[in-house]
């Protein structure tokens, strides 16, 4: 089925998955590095600040969905920031954090 969708059409959904405790789409943070699509299939890079952070599986999970809802077969990598995005990652948290959280 995703002959049919283009990557901006896929960035433009998985821009509506929002960080649960910063008011930011993963997007937006840098998360969701790259998306390509490839044999049918759409591929999403996803950065992490830290290997291994708790929440991980729940912002794949919630992209993973956003995808699917589409009717795509997805496949989503995970890999750890570089320096310069996790810098970048760290100034969105401090200025979005949501409060009461």
């Amino acid at each position: 089925m995703t002959n049919n969708i283009s990557e901006e059409y896929i960035r433009r959904e998985v821009a509506n998955v929002e960080h649960p405790t910063i008011n930011c789409s993963l997007v937006e943070l840098g998360i969701v590095k790259s998306i390509d699509i490839t044999n049918e299939k759409v591929i999403i890079t996803m950065a992490f600040p830290f290997p291994n952070i708790p929440i991980e599986d729940y912002l794949v999970d919630n992209v993973r969905e956003s995808i699917e809802e589409i009717d795509a077969a997805v496949e989503i990598e995970t890999v750890v920031m570089t320096k310069k995005e996790l810098q970048n990652f760290l100034a969105l948290e401090k200025k979005n954090w949501k409060s009461g959280v």
